[in-house]
């Protein structure tokens, strides 16, 4: 059973968490503050965490830094306000998702139930598709047992994909993601990074599949 710890000063959102994502099957614990979140994570393993961004004592930024210190948990962050600054700086923080009160509990669960499942993928040491095999301890990916030679980015964006596998991600989102933010340029170099990954996969360039009017995703039936 997974493990989701909700922290937010309200008492209702953590209460209405609580009894959604019960009844779905988590386990759920709750914090009312980050001071208390981070105490709890010290000595406990949850599989994801719910934060809020406004609280006092500790706010969800600082309550982020310091929980990344301790564990490399998943981070879904609340906030009751859109602004590009924070949902930036959660995100170059390392938090996973980023949703806005009011929320849908619907969406939420749909949310921590993808994170999850991605997070089981790279939990295994490999992903193996035909004789591509992608080595998550070792970050490389051979073909026929022989290492091919990509560059970091190249190699991220192909972990992103599989990750994402037969799902559609457009070109910004795969900017987003894979680049954190830090690029400032435009989404042609995600063209670019497919193209020159394609030609190092070789036959198994099929699995990268051109998305007509969206952008790229990684297909298989398994």
């Amino acid at each position: 059973m997974n493990r989701i710890l909700v922290v937010d000063d309200e008492i209702n959102i953590r209460e209405v968490i609580k009894e959604y994502a019960s009844a779905h099957g988590y386990e759920v614990f709750s914090a009312c503050d980050g001071l208390e979140a981070i105490e709890f994570v010290k000595n406990n393993d949850v599989d994801i965490i719910i934060l809020d961004i406004m609280m006092p004592n500790l706010d969800g930024f600082s309550t982020t830094k310091k929980l990344k210190a301790i564990k490399d948990i998943p981070i879904i962050m609340l906030s009751a306000r859109f602004e590009e600054h924070d949902k930036l700086l959660g995100f170059e923080l390392g938090i996973d998702d980023y949703i806005v009160k009011p929320f849908s509990l619907k969406e939420l669960m749909a949310r921590i139930k993808l994170i999850l499942s991605r997070r089981q993928i790279t939990r295994n040491r490999e992903a193996i598709f035909e004789q591509l095999v992608v080595d998550f301890d070792g970050k490389t990916v051979s073909i026929d047992g022989k290492r091919i030679n990509l560059t970091p980015k190249e190699y991220e964006l192909l972990v992103f994909l599989i990750e994402h596998k037969n799902q559609a991600l457009s070109r910004d989102y795969l900017l987003n993601k894979v680049w954190k933010y830090d690029y400032y340029g435009d989404d042609r170099t995600i063209d670019t990074h497919i193209k020159m990954l394609r030609k190092n996969l070789g036959e198994y360039r099929k699995f990268i599949v051109t998305v007509r009017g969206t952008g790229y995703k990684f297909e298989t039936k398994t």
